[in-house]
């Protein structure tokens, strides 16, 4: 492909340039000569700094900035008008290069390859950029030897590493140097990368270690993020994070928790977006990382993110104009031909409409049919979304199962609805993968912009994507519309979301235990853990309020992890106090993401064993939905919970499913009844019948069953005569504090 080849030459005279105004010069007079440009000029901080086929004094530096701000096609230069294409540079210092050519327009094909183009320049600035900073650094520490020893090998070491990167060594090559180079500079016994895997951004890999055991790097791979410890929360926060003791921290790796003793972990990112993280760690013993050691890190994780940005570029040029798989438009086309939609509705005084499709199973089509299928299902989607436009509409897949489709002149949001459920109702029809039909369904947004908008193409697109993210938040399989208090609640998510995951790492939650009580005796049996967030301002967070949050982002793993550690050692402690009674039982809730890890039974091993508590006092509560709409690895997994001598329990047990037949496949040992037929078991005939029948059920199947919700005697007296075994409420006690608890087995004793 002539665009790779281009590409290759520009990348070539750029790269290998000793400073940025070598680069810069080097960059006009490639780019031109590849689009056949009659005049090139690039603009920084308001001044030339390189041009082509004019003098500095002629180039118009105030009509460039306008014209690029506009959108505008063509620009009068030196007297002379020119079709004009232009492209920004954004780090390490925002400028414009401008190519301007007198016979013909440039396409959206080359305005993407100049797009490319500029961002080859960006990273080999970049890469000059961060050489020259330590180079200054070390001048200016002179006087301090030792930093100045320090900042010496900094730089050379990331001198050599950017001379592997300016000439395309392996990328492996250039990842083990970064890995090697940060843990020698920082004096710690690991290092390592981790990376996200392009068919599933929800799993990370380790790419490149030191420091750790050959028997623990093959359970290094396809790990989910909220598994992955620091290196895990390093990605999904995007944010530097620091353990000083690994052992006694809530998202330490089980495998690791006894070796380590201090991790730090920085993201490292591919085009502006986190991608994986560079760690190191100290199995010395605990360590504070000072500002420095930070600053470190932060340096040899930039130099990850070139190298990385620098490989991706390369390849995505390849396929610049379109998806190599579907046919449709790439990410960078379609960007292309939404900004000329904006400047052509500009002039027409239109808008323009974008609808976003994101298939709801395509995770479910690739784990259970394999990769093979779920190509072919993309291949099958983008012909179908295809046959759904109007003449004139674009369609691009923007990266996984992602499309989107630009509706240009559109009027209003109105115009794109059609579209939206033609694509809907077409991804409903059965697909043939592997020789089977297959169902999915797609979750679409539709976002607007108005004509005054005329610089809202990124705004649209962040508009559609949460019009889209509502459309599954609302069930899936539907369209949404974007309205403009989506985006507030967005961010007042994201907020959240943030708090959040630093409350992990400051241990912000806290246990509360509620008791369950033997019915006919009153004597306490066992006690249920329930997690609450004391959010250093905005007080006691309710779990409504963060838990489907923490499922949502994956955030519930290790705070699960945490609860059930925590809950088991409670446990052990209390009953160790019982000597003589019956031990104590604590019951932990289980999400389905917390179900879905595949390490989860070697975590429960770990917290019963760290925790010192019989497997046979743990009890797992699983919710009746979570079984009813089970997956086929679901049902292994319990089993091999089951394996350790741990108890289950379906909670909310006879809210709304009349399929009783997974109680026959599923090792459970208790039903709790759901609060909703308790609170009407004394008043509502009804009621006390479904109770009464669920409490025979249980018996029949020979199941324990707890009653939950209880708030007065008639309700406790009801539940007595039918024969329930247990229950709990606040007609006993509300959940309790940890000292609270203990004050009151002292009581009962």
């Amino acid at each position: 492909m002539r665009a790779t080849q281009q590409l290759t030459e520009f990348l070539s005279a750029v790269a290998d340039r000793p400073d940025g105004p070598a680069a810069q010069h080097a960059a006009v007079e490639c780019a031109a000569r590849a689009l056949r440009a009659d005049v090139a000029m690039l603009v920084v901080d308001a001044g030339v700094v390189a041009c082509a086929g004019l003098r500095a004094e002629q180039v118009p530096i105030a009509a460039l900035h306008r014209a690029a701000a506009e959108q505008q096609l063509s620009l009068e230069l030196a007297g002379r008008p020119y079709a004009i294409a232009h492209a920004p540079l954004a780090d390490p210092t925002p400028g414009l290069l401008v190519l301007g050519r007198r016979d013909e327009p440039f396409s959206d094909e080359e305005i993407c390859l100049l797009r490319g183009m500029t961002r080859v320049l960006e990273l080999s600035l970049q890469a000059l950029h961060v050489i020259e900073a330590e180079r200054r650094q070390a001048r200016e520490n002179g006087r301090l030897v030792d930093s100045l020893q320090e900042r010496q090998r900094l730089f050379e070491h990331l001198s050599r590493i950017q001379r592997l990167i300016a000439r395309r060594a392996p990328l492996q090559h250039i990842l083990d140097s970064i890995t090697s180079a940060a843990a020698e500079l920082l004096g710690v016994e690991m290092a390592s990368l981790n990376l996200l895997e392009k068919d599933d951004p929800s799993v990370g890999s380790m790419v490149s270690s030191i420091g750790f055991a050959p028997d623990v790097l093959p359970r290094m791979h396809r790990i989910p993020l909220p598994s992955a410890g620091v290196a895990g929360l390093a990605v999904l926060g995007d944010e530097l994070v620091m353990v000083t003791d690994y052992e006694n921290s809530p998202i330490a790796i089980p495998d690791i928790r006894t070796q380590l003793k201090a991790v730090m972990a920085v993201p490292v990112h591919e085009n502006g977006a986190a991608v994986g993280c560079l760690t190191v760690g100290t199995y010395a013993g605990p360590r504070e990382w000072d500002k420095p050691s930070q600053d470190i890190l932060r340096a040899f994780a930039e130099h990850v993110s070139l190298a990385l940005t620098d490989a991706q570029t390369l390849e995505a040029m390849n396929q610049a104009f379109h998806d190599s798989l579907t046919g449709l438009a790439s990410r960078a086309l379609f960007l292309t031909r939404m900004e000329r939609a904006f400047a052509a509705a500009r002039d027409a005084r239109a808008g323009v409409a974008v609808v976003f499709a994101d298939l709801d199973r395509f995770k479910v089509v690739n784990d259970s049919l394999g990769h093979a299928a779920g190509d072919e299902l993309l291949v099958g989607v983008a012909e179908r979304i295809t046959a759904c436009l109007r003449p004139g509409d674009t369609a691009a897949r923007l990266g996984g199962d992602e499309f989107a489709v630009l509706l240009p002149l559109a009027h209003d949001a109105d115009e794109a609805v059609p579209v939206a459920k033609r694509i809907l109702e077409s991804l409903r029809e059965p697909f043939v993968l592997a020789g089977k039909e297959t169902y999915v369904s797609g979750s679409v947004g539709i976002a607007y912009a108005a004509p005054e908008e005329v610089d809202a193409v990124q705004e649209l697109m962040v508009r559609a994507d949460l019009a889209m993210y509502q459309a599954k938040k609302q069930g899936k399989d539907r369209v949404e519309v974007f309205r403009p208090e989506l985006q507030a609640s967005f961010q007042a998510g994201l907020r959240l979301e943030a708090d959040l995951r630093r409350a992990v790492v400051r241990h912000e939650f806290e246990l509360r235990y509620q008791p369950i009580v033997h019915l006919r005796t009153g004597e306490i049996t066992g006690l249920e853990a329930l997690v609450r967030w004391q959010h250093p301002e905005r007080g006691l967070i309710p779990p409504l309020d963060f838990i489907p949050l923490a499922e949502e982002t994956g955030m519930i793993v290790p705070i699960g992890e945490w609860v059930l550690r925590e809950a088991c050692r409670q446990a052990a402690d209390w009953n160790a106090q019982r000597a003589g009674r019956r031990p104590l039982t604590v019951s932990v809730n289980m999400s389905a993401v917390q179900l879905d890890q595949a390490d989860l039974p070697e975590v429960v091993a770990a917290a019963l064993e760290g925790g010192g508590l019989p497997a046979a006092n743990l009890v797992i509560e699983l919710t009746e939905s979570l079984l009813v709409d089970h997956r086929p690895s679901t049902l292994r997994q319990l089993e091999r919970i089951k394996e350790l001598g741990v108890r289950l329990a379906i909670d909310d047990f006879g809210t709304g499913y009349s399929s009783l037949a997974y109680l026959r496949r599923f090792p459970v040992d208790i039903i709790k009844i759901d609060k909703s037929f308790v609170d009407d078991v004394g008043d509502v005939p009804a009621a006390a019948a479904l109770t009464l029948g669920i409490i025979q059920l249980g018996q029949a199947l020979s199941l324990s069953t707890i009653a939950e919700g209880i708030e007065d005697a008639g309700q406790l007296l009801e539940l007595t005569d039918g024969n329930c075994e247990l229950g709990q409420g606040y007609y006993f006690a509300e959940p309790l504090t940890e000292q609270a608890m203990s004050d009151l087995l002292d009581r009962k004793d």
